[in-house]
């Protein structure tokens, strides 16, 4: 929530993609030979912890999406999901054991240990 003037607004949604992963879902793009449209982020009933990230490529942004722009990549997210990806960050890791996409959300009470399906 924010005040501003003596009236209280909500603050606009927001999720950060660190600089790494803009550039691995940038070669993704490429390797794949997609031009335009962005990347759909969600959220789906269902994995080991009750909730599952979505996670693919969609030509082109819904209605009432949420769209966030870093640089040339595009991230489009429903409103429903907006619900518990808001204040969410998108980062990729690399170490010896794994790398891949690794989602930091703050509504995550609860997460798998591949780290892809959490409980809020």
């Amino acid at each position: 929530m924010i005040t501003v003037a003596g009236k209280t607004a909500q603050a606009a949604p927001t999720i950060t993609v660190t600089p790494k992963a803009i550039e691995k879902i940038r070669a993704s793009f490429e390797k794949e030979g997609v031009a335009g449209g962005g990347l759909r982020l969600g959220v789906l009933g269902g994995g080991c912890s009750g909730l599952s990230y979505q996670f693919k490529y969609d030509a082109k942004p819904r209605e009432r999406d949420h769209i966030f722009e870093y640089g040339d990549v595009r991230v489009f997210v429903d409103p429903k999901s907006m619900l518990y990806l808001n204040g969410m960050t998108l980062d990729y890791k690399e170490s010896l054991m794994q790398s891949g996409f690794a989602f930091d959300n703050p509504h995550a009470t609860k997460s798998c240990g591949c780290g892809s399906s959490f409980s809020a």
